[in-house]
């Protein structure tokens, strides 16, 4: 794995602060060696567009408080149904779940290592109780489609 320990610290607060606010199907990846830009990207979904943004306030007000952390770049909070926070190192992507399936960022970076978030509440993975490892095969989601169907 290629992320600093730093921002190993940093996701882990952030994917914790989302899973406070409920957020769903939580994940890390390490992009680092395939982007060149950041180091990781977190990614969370939430059902609402109040959701999306109590989550995105969560996280921002964590990173502050808790790590001196100021977010560098905001993008999409006026609308509430993708908001992106750029911290440099890692970016944090918080999508309503519609935008989540329709975009498919987790398909876009199923090859990405996952980087282990160790989630106290176990929300993450899709399914409350789961825990995220890097074991876990990535979530292979196609617009239009239920993941989850069988």
């Amino acid at each position: 794995m290629t992320v600093p320990e730093t921002t190993l610290t940093a996701l882990k607060l952030a994917g914790q602060a989302a899973a406070d606010k409920q957020a769903t199907d939580i994940v890390a990846v390490d992009v680092a060696e395939r982007m060149g830009l950041t180091d990781a990207f977190l990614i969370a979904s939430a059902g609402s567009e109040r959701q999306v943004l109590s989550v995105v306030d969560e996280i921002e007000e964590v990173l502050s408080r808790q790590l001196k952390l100021d977010v560098t770049r905001r993008e999409g909070k006026a609308g509430g149904r993708w908001v992106l926070l750029d911290y440099g190192h890692f970016v944090v992507h918080v999508q309503h779940e519609e935008e989540r399936v329709f975009y498919a960022l987790d398909r876009l970076w199923k090859d990405a290592p996952v980087i282990d978030l160790g989630l106290t509440d176990g929300v993450g993975a899709g399914e409350a109780g789961s825990a995220i490892s890097p074991d876990e095969p990535r979530r292979d989601w196609t617009p239009g489609t239920d993941p989850d169907a069988s």
